[in-house]
This record gives C-alpha cells, sequence and structure tokens, in this order.
C-alpha cells in the first residue's frame, strides 16, 4: 500500500498527486495523526478547523 499524500493547505489525505479539494500541488507524505470528518455540519471539531469537506485529514503535515 502507498503512502498517502497530505495537502499542505487543507491537510486532506490522498493518493492523488493534487488535492481534490483545494487543487494544491503542495503536498507531502511526511504527516503525524488522522482525522476522519464523516458529517462536517454536526462536527464540532471540523467546525473549529474549518474543514468543510467529508474526508480523512491529517493532524501535522511538514
Amino acid at each position: 500500500m502507498a503512502k498517502k499524500n497530505a495537502c499542505k493547505k487543507c491537510k486532506l489525505l490522498f493518493e492523488e498527486s493534487t488535492c481534490p479539494v483545494c487543487k494544491s500541488d503542495s503536498t507531502s507524505t511526511s504527516w503525524q495523526g488522522r482525522i476522519y470528518v464523516n458529517d462536517v455540519n454536526s462536527s464540532i471539531i471540523a467546525e473549529k478547523i474549518g474543514i468543510k469537506v467529508k474526508g480523512e485529514y491529517a493532524i501535522k503535515v511538514r
């Protein structure tokens, strides 16, 4: 299994070369921690962090 990329802007984890959410090509394979957001409308954590799209996010991206 290939290591997932993390977007340096929005911290979304994905396997493509560019971020599907913010279309940034600034990515990193050096990240730590995961947050899974299933329902962005009722998630307090998603609101605090500013997540607007369902998905898997890194906590820290280098």
